[in-house]
């Protein structure tokens, strides 16, 4: 904030009142004209009179100037509150989209990384028939070195989608028959072990929310999990402290899971490391085929 907000009017949004108040002390600690309203506050009116006339440039709040306050000027915008709500997230970006005399742009710092959960209307939405296609129109104009024709390049867009989407498609399909024998969906993984924390696991906290990062996609994938539908660090991480916690205790595998359910077992993620170890070789002995004697859906490991 102190590289990007010392010049511009800027208003914060924060979870807790309590903590609003906290991160106007350390605004003012760091240089920043911060002020703080809430709820509760009496000289609500007149702190925001005071920040519309440039007595403070920074304006502190828990949910309180979501709707029904407007500030034209106000050109910069802080989200620290957390939301898995489309809505309130555009009414809190909303704050600082008001045309104004001698504003040239507004600037987001999304902390929390609710620009990919909540994606924001931009130009190329007010014309283009699919998300997709003003996401890609939206790229083509960002890298374009002249302005360019809006409905040629919504045509350009749609050409330049269909050309991806077929070659994205081929090298998925490719990829994915690859990868599909070697490694377990995770919604698969988490119904085999029986582990529900896992399967309703929502983010609460800003690097919950981030992306997962390329370091645990890939252990996910050396240690059979498919980590193309973990859409969030925090569940990446789960993930990943179950399957170390799994090998301790010598349970199971992905892998192994993967292999027995796919010729009928049942909940393979609860048994013991070696049991399966033992039956996957019994498998491979008998030419990769359940012996007649076994019959997998009724099928429980020796204790």
């Amino acid at each position: 904030m102190k590289k990007n907000c010392a010049e511009r009017k800027t208003v914060v949004f924060l979870p807790l009142i309590k903590t609003s108040q906290k991160f106007r002390d350390i605004l003012n600690q760091a240089g920043f004209r911060a002020a703080e309203v809430n709820g509760n506050s009496h000289d609500r009116d007149e702190i925001l009179k005071d920040f519309d006339q440039g007595k403070y440039n920074v304006l502190c709040n828990s949910m309180l100037l979501t709707e029904g306050w407007d500030c034209p000027s106000v050109d910069c915008i802080v989200v620290l509150r957390p939301t898995k709500v489309r809505g309130l997230y555009c009414q809190m970006v909303g704050r600082g989209t008001r045309l104004c005399e001698g504003k040239k742009d507004l600037l987001l710092l999304d902390f929390l990384w609710h620009t990919s959960r909540h994606e924001l209307c931009r130009p190329a939405h007010l014309i283009c028939k699919s998300d997709e296609v003003a996401e890609k129109m939206t790229k083509n104009l960002e890298n374009a070195a002249c302005p360019v024709d809006i409905e040629e390049a919504e045509q350009q867009a749609e050409s330049d989608v269909v050309a991806q989407r077929e070659e994205a498609l081929a090298k998925q399909l490719s990829e994915m028959r690859k990868r599909k024998r070697k490694l377990v969906d995770p919604l698969q993984f988490e119904m085999s072990i029986q582990a529900e924390d896992l399967t309703g696991y929502e983010p609460s906290f800003g690097w919950e929310m981030a992306p997962p990062s390329e370091k645990q996609k890939n252990t996910l994938e050396k240690l059979g999990i498919m980590p193309d539908e973990i859409d969030n660090a925090g569940k990446a991480q789960m993930l990943l402290d179950r399957l170390s916690k799994r090998r301790e205790n010598g349970l199971t595998t992905p892998k192994q899971i993967r292999f027995l359910e796919s010729r009928g077992f049942q909940h393979v993620g609860t048994w013991q490391f070696e049991h399966a170890k033992k039956l996957i070789d019994r498998i491979a002995a008998n030419g990769w085929k359940v012996p007649g004697s076994i019959r997998p859906a009724e099928y429980v490991p020796a204790s």
